[in-house]
């Protein structure tokens, strides 16, 4: 069979361009595509993570299958983490709203909020199933809402076609020492995958248990007084440091220890009622229960640990609150059921639709408010006073229908996607105060705050492929949608009106198949990213920062570009990318250290300009050895604020200006495989104003260099044993005010049949 062919079938189904020499030959392999879901036609760059290369990663929670993807980020702070939200090469790594993920067209982004608390709904997929993940870098489909304007990442998972059963168990630990802390943290995961087909129903099964404890994610500081004092109890332990805006500043202990238990428990039901139509069913279940401890540093006169109260350290007085080192207990149980159906109708005509719930059943936080008698005990110990929030009756209900026409089955060159998109988002969060702060029966009779509220998205949208020839190819797309905010509310506010509003979005792209082995192709589109319920309604105090929301926020505007070139080589391909995003009212959450405020707020035109290369190749320079690499050089600035003009000329948060990934994988022999990544990260800033110029200490967004290795063993075709090492050069890097894991060593054994 020829090469060229076989390279051009590829090239149809993922989109990229390959070309080979004509006298090669490879041995006869069998193309299979697989059904289209969410994204058709799909006029963007974009990236693919196969199980195959996810094997060779240090993976644990699913969102590592995507470390080493070009231009993206994962907030991944420890394993475990409820809050790994996705940054991009155009947005930040606190714009959780700016990106979407999808598993087998199921939306599990949490578009609820546009910060750390909003994550991506990982846990309801295992990484044991999964196919494939593609990535979207950009707006540029008419079938995806702004939200795509980062990245748009879909998972498919593994369809059985046999009784076939996974297996595994893995355990990992780092010794963390930095700070006042040094101290081992340790967990464990056991998966197991299930599945087979029976004549046309297919089904499949996947139970997830983690166990973990994570290094502090935060610590209790507060700033150098400017003069000195005696008053308080003379204290020792306490850490100097110099925090972000290299203000002195004194550390008195590590908090967010997480202790956290995880479940998952998933079935998928597939079912071919003909061989071009098919429905799926999926119904998934996620508990979290975590307990987030706290160490203080401080200890008195007679070496006893103290916890809270005025304090005096190297003659400058501090009062130590209550709430700086108190623990906190939270559960957490999450269900998603969806409903997917797609049909070839005729040779013209096939349709999709999808339609998921995602609701939150039980979400319950606790805090002491009441300190131990002198300090002497950790806040809480004793029971006693705290507040108790639920958040329960959150969630989420989409609906999408798409219908394909290819109308004369080619000879009119066309390919129409056409369909309608239903959102609606809940939110809702009552806070009371409770005389036992671990006793939920404890509470008040009446919330001491709540804040709830409800947005809807009713969107069409129309796109046609138009080949002009064989090698052109001019894709058009509309996307009108109307938003809705409605039922808001905040405790102690007046009441809030409604909204309703429509909006219009134009994409264009042209692909140009310049020679057999270059692809060239150009892309502008207008997207809105729309206000989130929590951006909209919610005002409150959490802990001892006060958020305050704004439910007459405008929706950003954005208008992005991108010119992208392909070139197929030899067992690989090689893309470049420009691209360009000026967004107008663009959102962002600041906190103000010094009032300990965090308010949403639109500013003017942000603009974020930048290059990419990427490169992957199957036998890159010798036989045996994969590699995959990225290079993002990102150019930001504010360019107005009628509101703070102080900030105009600065960079954009977030954005830093390099991004560098590289990977290889080398097959020594049929049982040993070997495994090296590296990732950097250059500068950026966290505030507005770019003040944040001491980028090596918490609260700072640092640079970094973290090299991983993971050396595998295959025992037979059922067992393979593995070792890996994340960050070998333990490397103490900061993303705001969280510390990142240490040198971690992971072990796995696993099974599959």
């Amino acid at each position: 069979m020829k090469r060229k062919p076989i390279a051009l079938a590829l090239a149809s189904i993922l989109g990229m361009p390959f070309a080979w020499a004509e006298n090669q030959t490879l041995p006869e392999m069998t193309v299979s595509q697989t059904r289209s879901a969410v994204v058709a036609d799909n006029p963007s760059p974009s990236a693919e993570v196969t199980q195959d290369q996810i094997r060779e990663i240090n993976v644990i929670n699913v969102e590592d299958s995507l470390k080493y993807t070009p231009s993206i980020f994962i907030r991944k702070r420890y394993v475990g983490d409820r809050n790994g939200i996705i940054a991009s090469r155009t947005a930040g790594s606190l714009q959780s709203a700016w990106s979407l993920v999808y598993a087998d067209g199921l939306l599990l982004s949490n578009l609820l909020g546009n910060s750390y608390n909003f994550p991506p709904r990982w846990n309801i997929v295992g990484s044991e199933e999964i196919e494939n993940i593609e990535v979207l870098y950009g707006p540029f489909s008419a079938l995806l809402p702004g939200n795509s304007a980062g990245a748009t990442i879909l998972i498919t998972t593994h369809e059985p076609q046999q009784f076939e059963a996974h297996a595994r168990v893995q355990g990992w630990s780092q010794n963390y020492k930095h700070y006042g802390t040094d101290d081992t943290y340790q967990g464990h995961q056991e998966q197991v995958a299930l599945g087979a087909r029976v004549n046309n129903l297919s089904w499949s099964f996947l139970f997830n248990h983690l166990d973990t404890h994570s290094q502090p994610t935060n610590f209790a500081t507060a700033a150098v007084p400017a003069s000195t004092s005696a008053a308080g109890t003379p204290v020792s332990g306490g850490v100097g440091y110099t925090n972000p805006t290299n203000v002195p500043s004194m550390m008195f202990g590590a908090t967010s220890l997480d202790h956290s238990v995880q479940d998952t428990a998933k079935i998928r039901l597939a079912y071919d009622f003909t061989p071009d139509t098919r429905a799926a069913l999926t119904y998934a279940f996620w508990q979290n229960d975590s307990f987030s401890d706290t160490q203080t540093y401080l200890r008195n006169a007679l070496g006893q640990p103290i916890w809270s109260g005025s304090v005096n350290i190297d003659n400058h007085n501090y009062t130590v609150s209550t709430r700086a080192l108190a623990p906190s207990d939270s559960n957490t149980q999450n269900q998603l059921l969806g409903l997917s159906l797609d049909s070839r109708l005729s040779a013209d005509w096939a349709i999709e639709l999808s339609a998921s719930d995602y609701s939150t059943l039980k979400d319950v936080s606790r805090t002491p408010t009441t300190a131990v008698a002198g300090g002497l005990g950790q806040p809480g110990s004793a029971g006693g006073a705290g507040d108790i929030s639920f958040g329960n009756d959150t969630g989420w209900k989409t609906f999408d229908t798409r219908a394909i026409w290819k109308p004369g089955q080619g000879r009119a060159n066309h390919t129409v996607t056409f369909g309608y998109h239903y959102d609606h988002y809940t939110y809702s969060s009552l806070k009371y105060s409770a005389s036992n702060w671990t006793d939920d029966s404890s509470i008040g009779a009446l919330p001491s705050g709540a804040t709830m509220g409800d947005t809807r998205t009713d969107a069409v949208f129309a796109q046609d492929a138009w080949k002009l020839d064989p090698r052109l190819t001019l894709t058009l797309g509309w996307r009108t949608e109307r938003w809705q905010a409605f039922n808001g509310f905040i405790s102690g506010y007046a009441p809030i009106a409604s909204r309703d509003d429509t909006y219009h979005s134009p994409k264009a792209s042209l692909a140009w198949q310049a020679t057999s082995d270059w692809l060239i192709r150009g892309s502008v589109a207008r997207a809105y990213r729309m206000p989130t319920v929590t951006e909209l309604f919610q005002t409150e105090k959490i802990g001892a920062v006060t958020q305050i929301s704004d439910p007459n926020l405008n929706p950003e505007k954005i208008l992005a570009t991108d010119l992208t070139a392909e070139h197929a080589i030899k067992g690989g391909n090689v893309r470049f990318s420009l691209f360009d995003q000026h967004t107008d009212n663009f959102l962002t959450s600041q906190l103000d250290l010094l009032t300990n405020v965090n308010r949403v707020q639109n500013i003017g035109r942000t603009r974020i300009t930048g290059a990419e290369a990427v490169y992957d190749a199957s036998d890159f320079l010798m036989p045996g050895l994969d590699f995959n690499g990225s290079l993002t050089y990102t150019d930001s600035e504010i360019l107005s604020d009628p509101g703070n003009p102080a900030i105009v000329g600065k960079k954009v948060p977030r954005i830093p200006d390099w991004r560098i990934s590289a990977f290889a994988t080398y097959h020594f022999d049929e049982h040993w495989t070997g495994s090296l990544g590296l990732l950097y990260s250059g500068l950026q800033f966290g505030s507005l104003v770019n003040s944040d110029t001491n980028h090596y200490d918490t609260g700072s967004l640092s640079k970094y260099t973290t090299v991983d290795l993971k050396l595998g063993y295959r025992f037979s075709k059922l067992i393979r044993a593995s070792f890996g090492i994340d960050n070998l050069t333990n490397d103490n890097y900061f993303i705001g005010p969280h510390p990142f894991p240490n040198r971690s060593y992971q072990a796995e054994l696993r099974v599959d049949y």
